[in-house]
């Protein structure tokens, strides 16, 4: 995957184009560092301005238990303030912590709980939507736990 360039709005992949604005690239950019920050696995996002007009992109990723759910959503949101001066306008799924969604108006952040991720496969529903490149080292730990498993 290629590192999103801050300079443009656009970004070609394959045949899409990603067409989120700067800010919500930006915000992209910020929750997927804090997420991977937390060891939060899978973090990808979606361009879906063209598909919906209540958010310009979504960022998925998960953990394997509840307490690194709630741990990644306490980082997302710190950083999103202090880095962007930005709350969340809704928040759901807190109490459980198998799937918390935060909502910033201009992204979507799925927090879920890796089960609950393959179960429900959000990326099955967005797969045609462009990716927004993320920050290289965002998904390095999920990398070297897969070479760690190749050498045992």
């Amino acid at each position: 995957m290629r590192e999103w360039d801050l300079g443009t709005s656009r970004l070609r992949r394959s045949r899409y184009i990603v067409t989120a604005t700067d800010k919500a690239v930006e915000l992209v950019r910020i929750a997927a560092e804090a997420a991977g920050d937390k060891l939060a696995d899978e973090i990808i996002a979606y361009d879906v301005s063209e598909q919906l007009v209540i958010t310009d992109a979504f960022v998925l990723c998960s953990a394997s238990n509840d307490r690194q759910v709630r741990a990644i959503v306490d980082e997302i949101e710190k950083r999103l303030r202090e880095d962007a001066g930005v709350k969340p306008t809704r928040r759901e799924g807190e109490r459980e912590g198998r799937w918390v969604l935060l909502d910033y108006l201009d992204i979507i952040v799925h927090i879920q709980h890796e089960e609950d991720r393959v179960f429900y496969a959000l990326e099955r529903l967005w797969k045609d939507c462009p990716l927004i490149g993320l920050p290289e080292g965002v998904n390095a730990h999920g990398a070297q736990r897969v070479r760690a498993g190749e050498a045992q």
